[in-house]
């Protein structure tokens, strides 16, 4: 998916620590995003959501009143009520049943990266922009740990090492070209390991460009 760094995305920041929000709005701010609400819990965030309807929400998973899921339910629930927004979760942590559920419908405008992981800035206002134009990004770790939680015995075991590390940078949302840098292959190779796994998985031609998105939904909902 190519992504345009010039168009304007008005994005809500939900993050219950003061400074590391306050970071985050201004790199934002910085890279030509408008942050239109900055807020420190879920109930807020909803609320901000309804007042603002923003493109993208960037959302912690652990926010008050008990600093366990309440960020994440929350995405949820924006989902539900507004499936056109995108969602990016941005934690320190996999809850690995809503992160589940929030994975397991559409994946369009969908993004949960670790913040530990995220080492270049660059990369992450791609991913970023990326969710907020309808792809996704997904941290591999997070998909490791749902897979870890679940993990099925049929399509997937079909799949060759490769296979399975080629699906898993699709999940996270690599073009076929960012796949073949990642893995120091040639694009031809990538398209190769591609068809194998639309074959594997039984995903038929007619499906078309759903297929991407169907491999990676069977992915995450190993």
């Amino acid at each position: 998916m190519a992504i345009n760094t010039e168009t304007r995305i008005r994005a809500i920041v939900a993050d219950d620590s003061v400074l590391l929000r306050d970071g985050i709005v201004r790199l934002l701010t910085d890279s030509n995003i408008d942050v239109v609400a900055a807020v420190g819990d879920g109930d807020a965030l909803i609320d901000a959501v309804t007042e603002h309807q923003p493109d993208l929400c960037l959302v912690d998973v652990r926010m008050p009143p008990t600093h366990t899921d309440e960020g994440l339910r929350a995405a949820i629930e924006i989902r539900r009520r507004y499936p056109q927004i995108a969602v990016l979760v941005l934690s320190q942590y996999v809850e690995e049943r809503y992160a589940g559920e929030l994975l397991e419908g559409n994946v369009s405008g969908v993004g949960y990266l670790l913040k530990d992981r995220v080492i270049d800035v660059d990369d992450f206002l791609v991913s970023l922009r990326r969710v907020a134009a309808g792809g996704s990004a997904v941290d591999a770790e997070v998909i490791s740990q749902i897979l870890g939680r679940s993990r099925r015995t049929n399509e997937l075991d079909r799949l060759t090492p490769r296979e399975r590390e080629v699906l898993n940078l699709m999940a996270e949302g690599l073009s076929n070209a960012g796949i073949a840098e990642r893995l120091i292959v040639s694009n031809g190779a990538v398209e190769k390991h591609i068809s194998n796994v639309f074959m594997k998985l039984g995903l038929d031609i007619e499906d078309g460009n759903h297929r991407r998105v169907l491999a990676v939904l069977t992915y995450l909902r190993a």
